[in-house]
């Protein structure tokens, strides 16, 4: 790897955890060099002028050295002027910040996935409805990880999706038609689902995923539900903390 120094490069603090009594790592996702694990010398100090810059959701442009593993952060600027997430958002902030750790290899930039991340968190600090943000940032994980979804086209028959019909989607492949109609779902009944089964749904919730269009309250449902069951898979059998603590908060 190379030892060059890296200046200029815009990037979010995705996680910190200490590293001795005056140091952090710091995992941030950056443009052009993907997720980089940094160390912040002296970061814990009290008066480290990095302490109060290194938050999670703001956007920030950092310079960073070294060949090892671990790079050493240089320099911290915050170019923000972004609202503090709050509540729900906070947690939906956590839990995009969870998948990039969980899912996105070291060094490997994905510059549309960083525009995705930065949309995501914009939206979500100006209190824009949640679904469309988090479908598209988790559409776009996929794609850039390889695993792109198929949402217009039976993979079985290579037929056009249409609305009225309903279809299994099949992990790694695609919709195919089911060849007993579903039934219409109602509010939640998607989130009995096993892990395992196809996840079932209307050809216009994916036509509607295809388009980017989360209106319809049952595109939304159906689309958390397949999601869900998608990201479970190319997880590999890791769990998510923050879906975790944010179904403990709705039962309470």
């Amino acid at each position: 790897m190379s030892s060059k120094r890296v200046d200029g490069q815009a990037a979010y603090v995705l996680h910190l955890h200490p590293y001795s009594e005056t140091s952090l790592v710091v995992d941030v996702f950056s443009r052009e060099h993907g997720r980089v694990p940094l160390l912040a010398r002296g970061a814990r100090r009290p008066r480290s002028a990095m302490r109060g810059m290194l938050m999670s959701f703001q956007p920030l442009e950092l310079g960073w050295f070294g060949g090892g593993e671990v790079k050493t952060l240089a320099k911290v600027e915050w170019i923000g002027g972004m609202p503090l997430l709050g509540g729900r958002c906070l947690l939906l902030g956590y839990y995009l910040n969870e998948l990039l750790l969980k899912m996105l290899p070291r060094e490997d930039a994905h510059g549309a996935l960083y525009d995705a991340y930065s949309a995501a968190l914009q939206a979500l600090a100006a209190g824009s409805a949640d679904a469309p943000e988090l479908r598209r940032f988790e559409k776009t994980l996929l794609k850039e990880l390889g695993y792109g979804l198929t949402l217009d086209v039976d993979v079985e028959s290579g037929e056009l999706v249409t609305p009225d019909r309903h279809y299994a989607f099949l992990i790694e492949r695609g919709p195919v038609a089911a060849r007993v109609p579903i039934g219409t779902q109602g509010a939640g009944a998607g989130d009995t689902a096993n892990v395992g089964d196809p996840p079932a749904l209307s050809g216009k919730t994916l036509l509607d995923m295809a388009a980017d269009d989360y209106s319809d309250p049952r595109t939304r449902l159906e689309s958390r539900r397949l999601m869900r069951q998608l990201i479970a898979h190319h997880l590999g059998g890791k769990s998510l903390q923050s879906r975790r603590v944010f179904m403990d908060l709705q039962e309470l």
